[in-house]
């Protein structure tokens, strides 16, 4: 084997190595929707943030006349993808879905409050009801559309 072809086969070798190291590095980390109940603790959720939503007087005119079932699958699978669940959500990207919908910084921050309540009511602990909405937080650039 000459020169050139060791070199090559060395290379190979490491790049190889190399590439199942970072397989093993970026595998899933489930934590925080495990904190959460895992699936049928994110449906107890949504079934709980569903309910509160369409009590409170601010979020009720956002989701009264939304299809209740589609919405509540869609963020099942949005709060699962979120906290490192196995799901993927396929529906519009966050702007397309509310676009139009005139939604203020004010009226984020409203749903944020309903969603600790809901969130609290269902037992989870504060410290993964934290590490959600921080993951959750950088979409309201897509949701907030009205100053």
């Amino acid at each position: 084997m000459n020169r050139f072809t060791r070199t090559l086969c060395a290379f190979a070798a490491v790049w190889m190595l190399a590439g199942g190291a970072r397989a093993q590095a970026v595998a899933r980390d489930d934590s925080l929707y495990q904190s959460f109940g895992g699936q049928n603790g994110l449906v107890r959720l949504m079934d709980d943030f569903m309910t509160r939503l369409l009590a409170d007087a601010r979020m009720r005119p956002f989701f009264k006349d939304a299809d209740q079932a589609a919405l509540k699958k869609q963020l099942v699978l949005q709060f699962c993808e979120v906290s490192g669940g196995p799901c993927r959500r396929d529906g519009p990207t966050m702007k397309e879905a509310h676009d139009g919908m005139d939604i203020t910084r004010g009226d984020f921050n409203a749903l944020v409050e309903v969603l600790q309540d809901s969130m609290s009511a269902q037992g989870v602990p504060f410290a993964a009801q934290n590490r959600l909405l921080a993951r959750l937080a950088p979409m309201h650039r897509d949701i907030v559309n009205t100053p």
